[in-house]
Parts: structure tokens; sequence; C-alpha cells
């Protein structure tokens, strides 16, 4: 019968599990513990053992006893012993665990792309990583006790203040910190809004959207209604017979044209007459460039907007934090789903996004990273009107992503010709709901955020060549040579 032993190793900062068996002599057991702790990774080269008098202290044992072990593995080559520097494990000590023969018909794995523009993400390097941690280490220094104890579901009073503070101010939305419910972000939201039975289906979605939204509705067995989009955005005067619809009404995904007010007016009326809810996922509405901002449909009535929103666009995604602005009779349905504990969002992430907020740096960043993107999206419209004139962009006017139109019938082709180029592309195809009619021009879905800056001017070169490549093989003339092609200079900023 073996002996589990675990070694506190207070003078070196590290616990050890080792299992001894109990036949032969308890040298021999250790020894053949550490053998096996080497061989199985749980101990890996370079790691420091305890020191004789700790180790036998913890386990028991005669301090010459550890002493004979460790020189016997250091005799053997399991270990290395250095004066000043304690007992170690020996480099390439671990045995290596051999591989089966790959069959040459295995199939292999895709390659990962040599340049991405695919949309959905912010520039990864540009994360505030001084000031975060500066917010992180004030909320903590003044943190009540209490903030570390089991988490309030409806988020942290602070947090809660301060979204409610930033959100009328930049967004316009009508709230006070009792109507916001923080989670993990909004794929959360909606499921504790469908999954949790808050709201019910049907749901009038629009006709091209983000995929997440109809893979949780689908999830939770909500059957969804599309709405055509067009130059105004949603048709909402279509969604007949349908009381909830959900919108991305500041910058549609992934046409990027705003809700016309004349049908934001209409879509809240429909949600009065019908007695229905509008669920608004304002997914990156702080980014705007060429227009004046647009507010939040919430702000027309409270009552019959939930609103959606969160950082993984305007900081990362790595921080999972989002939020529910709710009608006033929703908070406690809501609060019901979630739990008495929080289950998802770290209080102290909570906490520090709270100080972030309050100390103005959140602001402070969103208006950097709004130069920054309009400078990425400036290069790609450039690139455009030198090396691919033919391609009409549109919904550039905000957000982190443009649409660029192509002829009917080129999509496949495009989408081929970007992955022999190593180009990481989105279809428009892709974001259209099975149950709508496509759109009369094929399109990509080119993100311009979160390509690294030093890659970026290579990666418009390849989409370029990308865009040239279909006409060239249907016999079409055009303006530049794929090896001619190479990306416009960044223009001086307007901004």
């Amino acid at each position: 019968m073996a002996e589990s032993w675990v070694n506190s190793a207070q003078r070196i900062g590290a616990d050890l599990h080792l299992e001894l068996s109990a036949a032969g002599s308890r040298r021999a057991a250790l020894g053949q513990a550490l053998r096996e702790a080497v061989q199985d990774g749980r101990l890996a080269p370079g790691t420091r053992l305890p020191p004789y008098r700790s180790l036998a202290a913890d386990l028991g044992l005669a301090r010459n006893t550890v002493a004979e072990a460790y020189a016997e593995l250091v005799a053997e080559g399991w270990l290395t012993a250095r004066q000043g520097s304690g007992t170690r494990v020996a480099p390439r000590a671990v045995r290596q665990k051999s591989s089966p023969p790959t069959s040459a018909a295995a199939p292999m794995a895709p390659a990962a792309p040599v340049h991405d523009l695919r949309q959905g993400r912010p520039d990864a390097a540009s994360f505030p990583r001084a000031a975060w941690l500066a917010a992180a280490r004030r909320s903590l220094n003044t943190a009540p006790n209490e903030a570390f104890g089991p988490g309030d579901p409806q988020g942290r009073i602070e947090l809660r203040r301060a979204l409610a503070d930033y959100l009328a101010r930049a967004r316009g939305v009508r709230t006070a910190p009792e109507r916001i419910v923080v989670c993990s972000g909004v794929a959360h939201a909606l499921r504790l809004l469908f999954g949790g039975g808050v709201l019910r289906g049907p749901l009038a979605v629009e006709a091209y959207g983000l995929p997440f939204h109809r893979s949780v509705l689908a999830a939770a067995a909500v059957r969804t209604v599309p709405l055509e989009v067009d130059e105004l955005g949603a048709r909402v005067a279509e969604s007949a017979g349908v009381r909830n619809v959900l919108l991305t009404p500041t910058h549609q995904f992934p046409t990027g044209v705003p809700l016309h007010r004349e049908r934001r007016a209409a879509v809240v009326d429909r949600a009065r007459a019908r007695d229905g809810l509008i669920v608004e996922d304002d997914y990156d509405g702080e980014f705007r460039y060429d227009r004046e901002p647009v507010g939040a449909v919430q702000g027309l009535d409270p009552e019959r907007v939930v609103y959606l929103g969160s950082v993984s666009k305007s900081l990362s995604p790595a921080v999972r934090l989002g939020w529910m602005v709710l009608p006033e009779h929703l908070v406690p349905a809501v609060l019901a789903v979630k739990g008495e504990r929080e289950a998802w969002a770290s209080v102290l992430d909570q906490l520090t996004l709270a100080e972030f907020i309050a100390s103005g740096h959140y602001d402070r960043h969103v208006r950097r990273m709004r130069q920054h993107y309009r400078r990425r999206r400036d290069r790609l419209v450039a690139a455009l009107a030198e090396h691919a004139p033919q391609i009409a962009p549109i919904g550039i006017a905000a957000g982190l992503h443009a649409v660029l139109r192509l002829p009917p019938g080129t999509e496949p082709g495009t989408l081929e010709a970007a992955a022999r180029q190593g180009l990481a592309l989105d279809g428009l195809a892709a974001f259209r709901h099975p149950d709508a009619a496509p759109l009369a021009a094929d399109g990509l879905v080119v993100g311009y955020a979160a390509a690294p800056e030093h890659g970026y001017g290579a990666a418009l070169e390849a989409l370029c060549r990308v865009l040239l490549e279909p006409q060239e093989a249907s016999g079409g003339s055009t303006s530049a040579s794929p090896e001619k092609v190479k990306a416009a200079s960044p223009p001086p900023s307007s901004a």
C-alpha cells in the first residue's frame, strides 16, 4: 500500500506530492517516487527540490535517508547538485513519450493564415496594460473587505454606478445602477434572457447578423424570423405577428448602416403597440469616424428596450465583462435566473473596470483607439481606391470592419483566392439568416482592427491581389497586375 505525503517546503515555497511505497526500504521508496515524478513530468527539468531537512521533516524520514536518495539519483543522472544552487531535476531527465507513426494518409491540420483580416476582434496589442494595472491596484487598495466574499449576482455597485454615468453620457442610455445587471458578455446576457426563459420567442432578427446571436437563440429553442436589411437598416415594419425584436441599430452588423431615425421611432412604437421588447446589442457603438454620434435606441423608451453592451471591442474579449440595462420589471426575473452568487464575472475585474471608467482612463483609451482604427480604415480605403477601384466599400463610417461589395457569383471564388494567398477573410454569405433572401450583391467582411501593425500593409497587398484575381480569371481587365500591387502608405490623419 502506498503512502501519500505532501511536502510543505516552507524554505523554498513549493509543494511536492510523492507516493511512497510501503514495501522495501524508505530510501528506495523515496528514490522510486522521485524517479516517477520526473518521468511523468510532474517534476520538470530545472525544478528545485526541497532541502534534505525540509523533505525529511515532512515525510517523517531521517535526514540521511533523503540525502542518500538524492545522491543516488544524482549519480544516475536524474538530478544535479551544485553548491549554492541546491538539488534540481536534471535537463532532459524527462522520459520522452514516443509518438505513433504518422500515416501518409492522415489528414493534416490546416495551416494558420499568413494574414488575418477577419472581423470581430480589436487590436490586442493596444490593450492599455499600464493604465489597467494602475486601476487594479487602486481598486484593490480601496475595496471594502466584503468585496472579497461571495459576489453579488447583479454586479458590484461601484461598476454599476460607473456604467450608469458613462452610458448616459456617451451612449444616451437612460438608466440607474439598480437597473443594470453585470454579466460576462453579450452571449451570456442572451443565455440569461432566452435560455433562462425571461424572454421567449419567436424573435425577429436582422436577416444578416452576428452568428453567435443565432447560435445562442437556437440553443434556447427560440425561433427567429429574419428582417430584411437595406440602406436604412433593418426593415422593422415587416415583423408581423412577432412581439420582440433583436437589433444592432447603431451599426448594423455586418452592413454597417445605422438604423434610420424614422425606423428607430417605428420600432419603439411597434413594441409599445404589441406589448413587446427590443433587445439592442450596442456591440461597437464607441467607434465612429465620419458621422455624428448615434445614441442608443434605449433612450427613446427604457421600459421597452433591453440594452446590451460589453468591453469585448472597446478593451478586449479577454476581459469577460458585459452588462444588461433592463426595464425595471425584468430585473428580478434576470437575477432569479442568474442565481444567488456571481458565478461568471470576476469581482476583481469589476472593481478594476469601475475604477478604469471613473478615473477617465476608459474615455481616453476609447478616443485613442478611435483615431487608431480610423487610420487603419483610411489605409484600407486608400489601397482599394488605388488598386481595386471597382470594389465599393460600405459601412465604413464607424466600427471595426468594412463590407466590400463584389459582383454576384464571385464571393466563393474570391474566398478561394484568399485562401491561396494565406489570407483569412469572412464572406458576407456566412452572416445570412438561413430563411432570408440573399442580398443583390456578394461581398467580403474585412476586419481592419486586429492585424498586427507590422503586417497590416502586407495584408492589404494580399487583399488587393485577391480582389484582382477573380476578374482576371473571368477574362476581365484590371487596372494593375497582382505583381505590382503595393498597399497604400498611411495617409495623413485628418482627425
